[in-house]
């Protein structure tokens, strides 16, 4: 069964049909326009396997540099500061 959604909602959620693995039919007044057809069936093994692995070492250098999130989130916003200067 097709997914059907209006011009409007097609725009406002975009983001998230974009992750679809299905086609989508795109309305307009309750007829069919268009489709999104997804070029790839959503992230495989091998890319979920890569970002856990990244997120693991992104984890242990902050550990090793005894650094939080709110730490990295301070630094990027004080470092954008100063580059708008």
């Amino acid at each position: 069964m097709e997914t059907k959604v209006g011009v409007k909602e097609f725009r406002a959620h975009l983001p998230s049909y974009l992750e679809s693995v299905s086609p989508i039919a795109i309305t307009r007044h309750g007829e069919t326009i268009g489709y999104y057809i997804p070029a790839r069936q959503g992230r495989n093994q091998a890319e979920l396997d890569a970002l856990k692995q990244a997120a693991a070492k992104l984890e242990a250098m902050m550990s090793d540099l005894g650094a939080s999130e709110d730490d990295i989130v301070a630094d990027f916003k004080a470092r954008r500061a100063t580059d708008k200067q």
